[in-house]
């Protein structure tokens, strides 16, 4: 019988969905590796941590509830109205062009993700790169500018940052914060708009995961799934307020070491035959 995953083991899952996804840190990264650790021995799978992360996205649409009602409400008017394009409005354009690039390579490259992009070795490579590249973008980039500036080609590059999170190890917001940090934006500019753009994409990757895998078999229960997202929303929630508070006074360094810190472990793991790649 192929061993799957418990109702304690799936909860431990959704906390660790809930503490990371937010922190540019790769959720998914700590979901592969913790998975072969857990007592199962079993790797949750990519559908698990798409549809887990529904959870950590409803937790972003309550705490920033105000800001995405406000540019729907200023997209919809200037779309049916023809109004003028203000602010609000082609920020929401933006969000929609910052989501193709992730959404066309996802379809894309599909099975790659779900089979050889999961490779414990290239995971622990990107977390240790692209934290350096992290690094490089605190504490080198302007910092001055406002979501207010931001040009059609930086929403694309927003977005194309965002697509390499599909590997697990760059990390969804930490792949667009350090672009956005690169591009000359604030702090608190870069992890917004981190969080605003993932909407469309995380939603639309965990319910068409939640469509593809409704009534096959996995190493995850449905039940237990759905527990999990619920775990991981709540967790989310409270770790949206920290992160935004760390980053505005301490910066990104913390999350720069504990990343290279855990792919050098996930490397030492490896080769001490712990976990398999």
């Amino acid at each position: 019988m192929t061993p799957t995953v418990s109702w304690l083991e799936a909860v431990l899952l959704g906390l660790i969905q809930g503490l990371t996804e937010f922190l540019p840190i790769s959720s998914s990264a700590h979901l592969r590796i913790l998975g072969p650790l857990l007592p199962s021995g079993v790797d949750p799978g990519a559908a698990f941590s798409a549809i887990t992360q529904i959870g950590t996205e409803l937790a972003v649409v309550v705490y920033f509830r105000a800001d995405i009602v406000r540019i729907a409400r200023a997209w919809t008017a200037a779309v049916l109205n023809r109004g003028r394009l203000t602010s609000d409005a082609r920020l929401g354009w933006l969000v929609i062009l910052g989501s193709l690039p992730i959404a066309l390579l996802g379809l894309l490259f599909q099975n790659a993700i779900e089979s050889h992009l999961r490779n414990m070795y290239l995971t622990a490579f990107m977390l240790i790169f692209f934290g350096g590249l992290l690094w490089m973008a605190d504490r080198y980039g302007e910092r001055a500018r406002s979501l207010d500036s931001m040009s059609w080609r930086d929403g694309l590059l927003f977005g194309l940052a965002q697509a390499m999170a599909l590997i697990p190890g760059v990390s969804r917001s930490g792949g667009t914060i350090t672009a956005g940090l690169l591009m000359g934006y604030s702090r608190d500019a870069a992890a917004r708009y981190s969080f605003l753009l993932a909407i469309p994409a995380v939603f639309a990757s965990g319910l068409f995961q939640l469509y593809k895998s409704w009534g096959v078999p996995g190493p995850v229960s449905s039940q237990a799934t759905l527990l999990a997202t619920c775990v991981a929303f709540l967790v989310g929630y409270g770790v949206i307020v920290v992160f935004l508070r760390i980053v505005s006074s301490r910066g990104y360094w913390p999350f720069v070491i504990y990343r290279i810190v855990l792919g050098i472990v996930v490397v030492g793991l490896l080769q001490a035959g712990v976990i398999s790649a």
